[in-house]
């Protein structure tokens, strides 16, 4: 799994936030007014940059989603087992995860893909390589899934019983993300995936 690459960029301290608390009481009424031009400027400014972004823009990030779901979605197949209405809401997404399951460097290049050619890559909007990298953590993630199938793999009984609960968990929040993340991004919102989102916001400048 590619997601490695990211393990030591992402322990990076977060940026120390800055707070202002203007006592403005003490000053004459006209200093007043005087200063809250200036600000409700600012303000205004920062809130058009935030305010969304174009239909392209939101179909990119909302397709970036794809990828963690596509690089984990082996771990649903007890969950498609016992509950087939799963199959067939997943019946959509057979192709992508067909071409994505064809070639094991697939997953590999499509991450060098999304994290060099649009998270660093400053032509893009902020929000697009702010998904962009949400995706990217959300995917580096399975690793510990990964690794907990490749250390016990058990067989029967209470261990496999554990295993499964924690697939089936795993495969529910790759899917709830996608749902999550797609649609917000569609409506133009910024999605914020717990965890995930604090890792993303230190990776995009």
């Amino acid at each position: 799994m590619a997601s490695s690459l990211l393990s030591s960029s992402l322990l990076r301290h977060l940026p120390p936030s800055f707070f202002f608390s203007p006592k403005t009481f003490s000053l004459p009424r006209p200093q007043v007014f005087l200063r809250r031009g200036p600000r409700t400027a600012v303000a205004t400014r920062a809130k058009k940059s935030d305010s969304g972004a174009d239909p392209p823009n939101r179909i990119l990030a909302a397709a970036c989603y794809l990828y963690p779901f596509l690089d984990g979605v082996q771990y649903g197949r007890y969950v498609l087992a016992q509950f087939p209405a799963f199959q067939v809401l997943l019946q959509p997404l057979l192709p992508a995860i067909r071409l994505f399951r064809s070639s094991p460097l697939n997953g590999f290049l499509l991450f060098l893909t999304l994290y060099f050619a649009v998270v660093r890559n400053p032509s893009f909007s902020r929000y697009v390589r702010f998904n962009t990298m949400q995706a990217i953590v959300l995917d580096v993630l399975l690793i510990f899934p990964d690794l907990l199938e490749r250390t016990f793999n058990p067989r029967q009984g209470l261990p496999l019983e554990l295993l499964q609960s924690v697939d089936s968990t795993v495969f529910f929040f790759l899917l709830i993300s996608l749902v999550y993340g797609s649609t917000s991004c569609i409506l133009g919102l910024v999605p914020r995936l717990p965890i995930v989102a604090d890792a993303a916001e230190r990776q995009v400048m």
